[in-house]
């Protein structure tokens, strides 16, 4: 995954297998958080992410034109900030990636889906509360 340092704003690659670690930036060597906020990810992120993740992996995909996904945006942000280094919560613009979504089987967005140990155990579909998502998902 890339991650962009909130101090310098220096992209940092943090590999999926060390997501759960603290990592440091490349350049000013401030600490770069990977989870406490979602993170877009790429086709690519996302598989390498689901595979090797030692934490759960909260999945949003969603659509830049999409009302609904907008209006979760603030909530998956909740949700992040709340299950810091418990969960990493990622985006999946689905307009950029179609065959990861087809792939995964989204059929309206938003969709949430949680991933443990590779595997697809929970999925929401629709716009719902940090809360309620939580809850769904079994997080809390």
């Amino acid at each position: 995954m890339v991650i962009k340092c909130r101090s310098c704003g220096q992209k940092n690659r943090v590999p999926a297998a060390r997501v759960g670690d603290v990592a440091k930036c490349g350049k000013c060597g401030a600490e770069v958080p990977v989870t406490g906020h979602p993170v877009a990810v790429s086709a690519a992120d996302f598989d390498d992410l689901v595979k090797s993740s030692p934490l759960p992996v909260l999945v949003d995909f969603w659509a830049p034109w999409c009302g609904p996904c907008l209006m979760a945006a603030p909530e998956v942000e909740k949700l992040a900030a709340e299950y810091v280094g418990r969960v990493v919560v990622v985006k999946l613009n689905t307009q950029d990636h179609p065959s990861v979504a087809q792939r995964e089987g989204v059929r309206g967005i938003p969709m949430f889906a949680l991933y443990e140990e590779g595997r697809r155990v929970r999925t929401h579909a629709g716009y719902t509360s940090a809360a309620d998502l939580a809850r769904t998902m079994g997080l809390g």
